[in-house]
């Protein structure tokens, strides 16, 4: 059976997590204490018939800092073999949480009298620390919309097959930020960049013009080279480490042109080469550019 616990920072996506999981037939439940998650674990593997094979539980930082400190102890007292235990934990910048609560009207779980939005935000990261550093799989969602989060879901944690690692290769924007999500960060700013030509500035890097103005330049054929060597090798040591999820984070100024070409490369390179490989270009699906 597979156990998905979702945590996070209020805002970050929690909810749309749950809801996408439930809609693929995952069985839901929000708001879990922690300190319940030991007996309804047993209760859900003990049944003579397994009901649910795929549950998901959603734990917020109403748990109490007692439990959330045990976090680690907690989930390694439910492990078994018959249970494939994930953690995935979300999370979004200060300015992109504020905001959208702002945008919504809703109230943050930790608010009380007295104490603003930005401090009840600190105070549940502090709290949630712990199940985030032992997160499997940590989402940035702060340049991620509700549609996109529903996909990366469904790429990264419901298509992947069991026990098998989940590769994301992403292209991004230094100008907007850099992924907190990334296990591996790449900067391809000393590329040529195809922005200076006035003809392939309104293109990106999956437009063929584009591709052909990159991929015969030396440098562009030796950065590539040497991102598809330098993961081709670690790839498989995260694997053999028992990981289900790693991010590979392709940088340029603006997440256009250089590091859109690349992950396209790297992509469909890796994709022959394991059958969980995701791609995401985060400026451009964010409307960014």
């Amino acid at each position: 059976m597979k156990l998905i616990i979702i945590s996070g920072l209020s805002g970050s996506g929690k909810t749309v997590a749950l809801h996408t999981l439930e809609d693929e037939g995952f069985y839901c439940v929000d708001n879990l204490p922690l300190g319940l998650l030991t007996d309804f674990t047993k209760q859900i593997t003990s049944r003579q018939i397994q009901i649910y094979d795929q549950v998901a539980v959603g734990i917020d930082a109403r748990s109490g800092a007692s439990d959330l400190k045990r976090f680690d102890q907690i989930v390694q007292s439910i492990k078994n073999d018959a249970l494939e235990l994930e953690v995935v934990y979300f999370q979004a910048d200060m300015n992109e949480l504020i905001k959208r609560f702002s945008n919504t009207r809703r109230r943050h779980p930790l608010t009380r009298k007295g104490i603003p939005l930005a401090e009840a935000i600190d105070i549940e990261r502090n709290l949630l620390a712990p199940i985030a550093q032992q997160a499997d799989l940590s989402l940035d969602t702060t340049h991620t919309n509700v549609h996109q989060l529903r996909k990366l879901i469904k790429d990264r944690v419901i298509a992947r097959p069991n026990q098998e690692l989940s590769v994301l290769i992403q292209s991004f924007g230094f100008k907007y930020s850099l992924p907190n999500d990334s296990d591996f960060v790449f900067d391809v700013r000393c590329l040529p960049n195809p922005h200076w030509e006035p003809a392939l500035r309104p293109l990106t890097g999956q437009d063929t013009e584009v591709q052909n103005f990159l991929k015969d330049q030396k440098d562009v054929i030796d950065m590539f080279e040497q991102i598809k060597n330098m993961m081709a090798f670690w790839i498989p040591k995260f694997a053999e480490q028992n990981r289900y999820y790693l991010t590979v984070s392709i940088g340029c100024t603006g997440g256009q042109h250089r590091s859109v070409y690349i992950a396209e490369q790297l992509n469909k390179h890796f994709c022959q080469q394991y059958s969980s490989v995701s791609l995401r270009h985060r400026e451009m699906d964010s409307g960014n550019g």
